[in-house]
């Protein structure tokens, strides 16, 4: 078995041609591990005979993707890893850990519109109930990210929360030390990021979503159709804490979330 990688850099325009040129070597299946609903979309225009496997954040029956969860039609299928639906979640965890915070920030990457537009609209109607302010920062590239910090400290935003968006996750590295050189908590989609020396983080299993994407490439390779392959939603979630990055940034963990928490980071 021969597998050809391709990754768009955080570009999303790039998507259909990395698509379209997937479907020229004649690919047997097209799995989609990282990108998310853009990266999904663009290979199920780029074909609609090989095999799609997605894993994706969004509701993937509201996006078009597939027409029901439970009989996905077509030649495409996949892992809902229900990201963006925790949003609301992750943002009552966080002011647990920071109540004092009465505005929050949330950074997204405004090249990925349908997650931005559901997770502010998610993240909004949360603090509402909370009595948060939300305040929307845009960042799609490198640069953008280091001047959003400075914005969040105009702004007076006490925490920020980062969108579950595939590019701001694989700038971790950068987030995380931005975060710590402004001193601002941050509560963060997957547990990659707090264990770089990210204060929290409450979503999805990584390890658990990829490994279900490859059971169902499997599957298809070994002559299943992937409209018999109902979607599959994640089941486990998990919040992580890093007990160092807490005591530089002068917090007290609440006892509920560190028993609460699947892993803490001493």
């Amino acid at each position: 078995m021969a597998i050809e990688f391709r990754r768009a850099e955080g570009r999303y325009d790039r998507l259909p041609d990395l698509a379209a040129d997937l479907v020229r070597r004649e690919v047997s299946v097209i799995s989609v591990a990282g990108g998310g609903t853009p990266a999904a979309l663009a290979a199920k225009v780029a074909t609609s005979k090989i095999p799609i496997v997605f894993n994706v954040g969004v509701d993937p029956v509201a996006t078009g993707l597939v027409a029901s969860l439970s009989q996905p039609g077509g030649n495409i299928t996949g892992v809902s890893n229900l990201s963006g639906t925790v949003t609301a979640k992750r943002l009552e965890l966080f002011h647990e850990l920071v109540p004092m915070t009465s505005e929050v920030a949330l950074l997204v990457n405004p090249t990925n519109p349908r997650l931005t537009e559901f997770e502010t609209t998610e993240v909004r109607n949360a603090a509402r109930s909370l009595g948060l302010q939300v305040y929307v920062v845009g960042a799609g590239t490198a640069q953008e990210i280091d001047a959003a910090f400075p914005l969040l400290i105009e702004r007076q935003a006490g925490a920020f929360l980062l969108s579950t968006d595939a590019y701001l996750a694989s700038r971790r590295d950068q987030i995380v030390a931005l975060a710590a050189r402004h001193a601002i908590p941050a509560m963060y989609p997957l547990s990659e990021m707090v264990k770089v020396g990210g204060l929290v983080s409450y979503g999805y299993s990584n390890p658990e979503i990829y490994r279900l994407v490859g059971v169902y490439t499997g599957r298809i390779l070994r002559g299943e159709r992937p409209a018999d392959l109902p979607v599959q939603q994640s089941t486990k979630f998990e919040l992580v804490i890093n007990l160092k990055t807490a005591r530089g940034l002068g917090l007290d963990i609440p006892a509920k979330l560190l028993a609460l928490a699947d892993e803490v980071i001493e």
